[in-house]
């Protein structure tokens, strides 16, 4: 088994992120459902702006006795005529409007120049072979290479950018046999979620003629003897329904290489458990398939297994009261280890016997630290155990009998990835990153206890010229929030500095220092980037999770705005310099944030948000983040997700600061229709003079596999827009209008630059 320092369930949860919506239409409903184009003037450069038509229903919703009008449900039909035509007629509306933007040109440029650096990914090892990606910069995906040892001249065995002309088919995952000899690799299609799965012979360079389709939230686990794998699947979309189908009943199977899927094995289903999905795993022994069973993005879990070394041996249920979290580490025979925040909501390691599965028989390792624990690994006959120390990482290791073993020192505050292997290896490999360093990639050698540089990105500006502080605020309710601030040294605090404020705060999901291109940008042109590690996160462990969600998700609006406040009030910037950026569930909140406070800020940027908190659980895999969320089903649920629904609560009459809304017409995740509900009712209630643009990128998806082309392009356009609103020294040109019978420019086509 490929063991993963990050614990499954929180990568799981991480291919779920979530959700948003809108309110205050009952007078809307009034109005004329073919309504004239919204017109209105920018305030720094008195330019008009026609938006597109968008006709209002009088659709409404009886939920629980409160009726809800929804006026653009139709623009939840992603093929119907009426959507493509609004859909069109927006992109020329964002391509014209951004694409004017004063400082634009040389903000591409320098984003290129920054983006242009050969980086790698961290390798891990299969078969005495090291596999590890590789980007000469530009490149629109990595390309994967192989390596018979870390002295010898790799070789190119997967190249990505051929899958496709324009770059949007990525390399999604892989597995390598354990002898080293076959690979199951998948791909992604547009961004989607949905995975085609095939096998190359790295003896020969090869694909083999296996295909599997319709694989989803899945790992890739090969038998011991490499005749095949274990993989999760969902039924096959009807109607080419990838954007309305709901995901329920995920199945897992075996694949025999050599044969049809049509003849793949189903290891497991639950025709009575619609919502459970499986991970399925091969120990690294090769005796058991260790079976994860997730609800959702519910912690508690179950896990099951099956004895692979005795034929025709039942699936059994270890671990099925669904009342904890548990994360299946390795196992010593029939000892099976695992984290787990049961009784401990910081987590800790235990150890079962699965001949005496009963709990007053299992055994406690590693105890309950002060800080949470975020994943483990078992590599070099030790546990690797990562924490989180007011939001930074710390690696403890451990005796497999739970003894401390010291620690793997880090160069400084940043974020781990990586630390792959086996319990037999004797070393493994880390990425270590932060706000200003785009990764350096370590080894680790348990003999030694050292780490040393593997490969270090050379990059074209100096990271010194930048600081990274933590600071603390209280948040609405007086709890402490911490909030990373990066900046370039030197920097006044004079109240005038243009400041970027992201978070996210849900689904148990820590965010740590991450290195980004534009980011760096932003800062070498003045600004101030922020992050605030809001309730709803994994942080401080299942306490500090359970304070962000359900009906306690308005705190997490609170921490964010209180965040705002703080760099306001310490003279960091002022409220007309203050933007505020979050995607997925932050997304969501941002949305909330601006229709909350819209005075508070300059300028707002939600990518990829879930904006509809009544209705994303009909669609795709929204349904999971119920355990974040909550359900409108429910009539306590209901009203606290109307209350901050960000589509229910936007408001007529009300000015909402510039805001650069962005989604994919392939985001099979949280599915393009939250955003153009959003953009179409804050178009049509926006009683001031500040735009509001959606930003519809084609042939993409939630966010993972962009081709680099785009993620510049996108880049290009969120700091522009981020320059002209937080600085707005120079005017736009005149005017912007669409037509929705014009033809579609050359975003949509794909051939703009």
């Amino acid at each position: 088994m490929k063991t993963r320092i990050v614990s499954f369930l929180s990568v799981f949860l991480a291919t779920f992120l979530l959700v948003t919506a809108t309110a205050g239409l009952a007078q809307d409903q009034r109005r004329a459902a073919s309504a004239e184009s919204v017109r209105i003037k920018d305030k720094t450069s008195a330019q008009d702006i026609t938006y597109p038509k968008a006709r209002r229903s009088d659709h409404t919703d009886d939920y629980h006795g409160t009726i809800v009008p929804d006026p653009y449900r139709w623009l939840e039909e992603p093929r119907s005529q009426e959507t493509l035509n609004w859909i069109r007629a927006q992109v020329e509306l964002a391509t014209g409007y951004l694409g004017s933007l004063p400082e634009r040109e040389p903000i591409e440029k320098r984003l290129t120049e920054l983006w242009n650096f050969e980086r790698f990914g961290v390798p891990s090892e299969k078969g005495g072979r090291y596999f590890y990606t590789r980007n000469d910069g530009l490149q629109n995906q990595d390309v994967l290479y192989m390596a018979d040892s870390l002295e010898a001249e790799p070789r190119m065995i997967l190249d990505p950018n051929t899958f496709s002309e324009d770059g949007t088919v990525s390399l999604a995952d892989i597995e390598v046999s354990d002898d080293g000899r076959l690979m199951a690799y998948a791909t992604s299609t547009g961004g989607s979620d949905w995975r085609d799965i095939m096998v190359r012979d790295l003896n020969t360079g090869e694909d083999l003629e296996d295909h599997v389709q319709w694989a989803k939230f899945t790992a890739l686990s090969w038998t011991p003897n490499g005749e095949g794998f274990f993989y999760s699947r969902y039924d096959e979309p009807q109607g080419g329904g990838e954007l309305e189908d709901v995901n329920y009943f995920q199945k897992l199977y075996y694949h025999k290489i050599g044969t049809p899927q049509s003849e793949d094995q189903l290891v497991y289903e639950r025709s009575d458990q619609k919502t459970w999905g499986y991970r399925g795993e091969v120990s690294e022994d090769g005796k058991y398939l260790a079976i994860t069973v997730t609800k959702g993005t519910e912690r508690e879990n179950g896990f099951f297994y099956k004895e692979l070394s005795s034929a025709g041996s039942e699936v059994v249920e270890l671990l099925n009261d669904f009342d904890a979290e548990y994360v299946f580490l390795g196992n010593d025979g029939p000892t099976f280890w695992f984290s787990t925040d049961l009784d401990a909501p910081k987590g800790r390691i235990i150890a079962i016997n699965v001949n005496q599965p009963e709990r007053n028989a299992w055994k406690e390792l590693v105890t309950e630290s002060d800080n949470s624990l975020q994943g483990v690994g078992v590599i070099g006959k030790k546990f690797v155990a990562s924490y989180m120390v007011d939001a930074k990482t710390q690696i403890q290791l451990f005796e497999l009998d739970g003894s401390p073993a010291g620690e793997i020192v880090l160069p400084g505050i940043g974020a781990v990835s990586g630390l792959t292997g086996s319990a037999e290896d004797m070393e493994t490999f880390y990425s270590f990153t932060s706000y200003v360093d785009p990764g350096t990639i370590y080894r680790y050698d348990f003999e030694t206890g050292e780490s040393n540089v593997f490969k270090q990105p050379q990059v074209l500006y100096d990271p010194d010229q930048f600081t990274t502080q933590q600071v603390f605020y209280e948040s609405k309710d007086g709890t402490r929030i911490p909030m990373f601030i990066s900046y370039k040294k030197g920097l006044s605090l004079n109240g005038e500095n243009p400041t970027l404020l992201y978070g996210y705060g849900g689904f148990n999901i820590s965010i740590t220092p991450r290195y980004s291109v534009q980011n760096v940008v932003f800062m070498e042109r003045g600004g101030v980037f922020a992050v605030a590690n809001l309730r709803g996160g994994g942080e401080y462990g299942k306490a500090w999770h359970d304070a962000g969600r359900l009906h306690n998700k308005q705190n997490v609006f609170d921490d964010f705005i209180a965040a705002g406040e703080w760099l306001i009030e310490n003279n960091y910037t002022r409220k007309e310099k203050l933007a505020i950026n979050g995607g997925s569930n932050g997304g969501l909140l941002v949305g909330a944030c601006i229709t909350q406070r819209p005075d508070l800020f300059a300028a707002a940027i939600p990518a990829v948000g879930v904006m509809d908190m009544l209705r994303f659980q009909k669609f795709t895999i929204g349904w999971a983040w119920v355990s974040d969320y909550g359900s409108s089903d429910n009539p306590d649920d209901f009203k606290t997700q109307y209350a901050y629904s960000p589509y229910h609560n936007i408001k007529q009459g009300t000015e909402y600061p510039p805001t650069l809304i962005t989604t994919a017409d392939h985001d099979d995740r949280v599915v393009p229709a939250h955003s153009y509900k959003f953009a179409a009712q804050m178009q049509y209630a926006q009683a001031g003079k500040n735009p509001i643009i959606i930003r519809i990128e084609t042939s993409a998806g939630h966010g993972a596999g962009t081709p680099v082309s785009k993620r510049i392009e996108q880049a290009t356009d969120a700091l522009a827009f981020l320059n002209y609103h937080l600085q707005g020294k120079e005017p736009a040109p005149a005017s912007f209008q669409s037509d929705s019978g014009m033809e579609q420019r050359s975003r949509v086509e794909g051939d703009e630059k």
